[in-house]
């Protein structure tokens, strides 16, 4: 086979073992490494085909690959890509190209790029999306650094995406570190949708008094129309799934201690960094972290007293399942608004040249945050890249249609008790941006008053910082 039909592929866990079936499926001659040898007998005899092979001698995997070599890693991010990359880098030549498609931190990124640069090997840092699933059939990647490095690997990389009616779910998302940032925004996005799920899943539950076979029947329901989203979908699975042992359904026997692996912190940490407002994903990253509290919270639970479940009757107005439906599309609307706000910010901020709307166009296929609201927001991005979603039109009137769900749902939590975080965080953040004056002119007299920061005047902007001794009293 030529050249650019061949990847070498170490790490066969859950992701590299799909992608490398992935890449054998589509005719490219595949080459595997592990740091379990035992691994590679098994892959080989489960999956025998004549463009897949592999060996356990890491010297030996890279002399069998043809060059300039193409090798992809699919480890542990963090200080095991570096330890690989110390054993690694001393076979290779220059004109290599280096993979790191897992979800390492993009400063890291940055760092193996400038070392390998100084090598005359090119590093390319890749989010990869889609989970075991989307990794065998189809993902949707980001792969980020040098353009011609990520132009030698995209005939591969656009076989193996998923393909939808727009393209291969593949770009060249950026130099720099672009790609595995993109993906932490993307996980950040995935987050928040995540918890608004359960919060919505805990109002019909708690509030509404819905069984889990009714709220799967809803979300299923619900996926029909302009919610329709891979993540809706899985979620009705997974209220349907049974547990054998209880014959109860599974999910109110799964403990309430949400993992997690970092990079909502890792998003949550960026914004602030960079000065971009993403209250949704920073209550998404909080709520886990007080869902893991579980013994603290089984205590606090029998010495705090509050408002109890469930909601008040109602009998005029929309029902309170559509309510809920309503806050849900309108809670996603302004989350998404923040995480393309701040790759947006970041872009600028390293000069990636992020194309946004072609960032979304790749998240339609493949990709664990999927969902129909792709579609208006890239409209939107396509109609002014440089302002917020929320502003574009058909957002503006989606906005003014499901808002009042949205505030119902929130008022309903405060006052029966349920927490709802990221839906009360994208109301707070829907009415701060939408409100022309603010109380922060409160604010930023007070930092005048106690350090002397300055602040300017509303009736003349262009007079310059000015400073006022606050404590001298004012003569009548």
């Amino acid at each position: 086979m030529g050249q650019q039909e061949q990847m070498g592929v170490m790490g066969l866990g859950v992701m590299g073992r799909s992608l490398a079936l992935n890449l054998v499926d589509h005719g490219i001659d595949t080459r595997v490494w592990n740091l379990e040898p035992e691994a590679i007998p098994e892959l080989l005899a489960a999956h025998p085909a004549p463009n897949l092979s592999g060996t356990a001698d890491l010297s030996e995997f890279v002399k069998g690959l043809k060059r300039p070599r193409r090798l992809l890693m699919m480890i542990t991010a963090g200080a095991p890509v570096d330890a690989m990359l110390e054993r690694l880098l001393p076979l290779l030549d220059t004109g290599d190209v280096v993979v790191d498609g897992g979800n390492s931190w993009y400063e890291d990124t940055l760092r193996r790029q400038q070392q390998c640069d100084a090598l005359g090997i090119r590093y390319v840092g890749m989010g990869v999306s889609g989970g075991e699933e989307g990794a065998r059939h189809g993902p949707s990647m980001m792969p980020g650094g040098d353009p011609e490095a990520v132009a030698a690997l995209m005939p591969m990389l656009e076989r193996i995406a998923a393909q939808t009616d727009t393209g291969p779910c593949v770009t060249h998302v950026g130099k720099g570190g672009a790609g595995h940032f993109v993906k932490m925004v993307h996980n950040g996005i995935e987050y928040a949708d995540m918890q608004l799920l359960a919060e919505a899943y805990d109002l019909l539950r708690r509030g509404d008094g819905a069984d889990a076979s009714t709220i799967a029947g809803l979300f299923a329901e619900w996926n029909e129309g302009p919610l329709n989203a891979f993540l809706l979908e899985l979620s009705a699975g997974v209220l349907r799934r049974i547990d054998e042992r209880t014959g109860r359904p599974l999910v109110e026997v799964v403990l309430d201690a949400a993992g997690q692996k970092g990079t909502g912190r890792w998003t949550a940490g960026e914004a602030l960094r960079l000065g971009v407002a993403t209250p949704s994903i920073t209550a998404a990253v909080d709520a886990r972290v007080l869902s893991s509290m579980k013994a603290s919270r089984v205590e606090a639970s029998t010495r705090l007293t509050g408002p109890q479940p469930p909601f008040p009757d109602r009998s005029a107005g929309l029902s309170r399942r559509q309510q809920i439906h309503d806050a849900l599309y309108a809670a996603r609307i302004v989350t998404w608004a923040q995480g393309i706000d701040l790759m947006r910010t970041a872009s600028r901020a390293h000069a990636w040249d992020i194309d946004l709307a072609e960032v979304l166009r790749i998240w339609r296929g493949g990709c664990i945050i999927r969902s129909r609201l792709l579609d208006p927001l890239r409209t939107a991005l396509h109609e002014d890249a440089e302002r917020s979603v929320l502003i574009a039109p058909a957002l503006r009137e989606a906005l003014h249609t499901h808002q009042d769900g949205l505030r119902e749902v929130v008022a309903l939590g405060a006052r029966t008790g349920i927490p709802t975080p990221v839906f009360s965080a994208s109301l707070a953040y829907l009415d701060a941006f939408r409100t022309a004056s603010l109380p922060q002119n409160l604010t930023q007299a007070q930092r005048d008053a106690f350090g002397a920061h300055t602040y300017r005047r509303v009736d003349a902007p262009d007079e310059g910082p000015i400073h006022t001794d606050w404590q001298v009293p004012l003569r009548g």
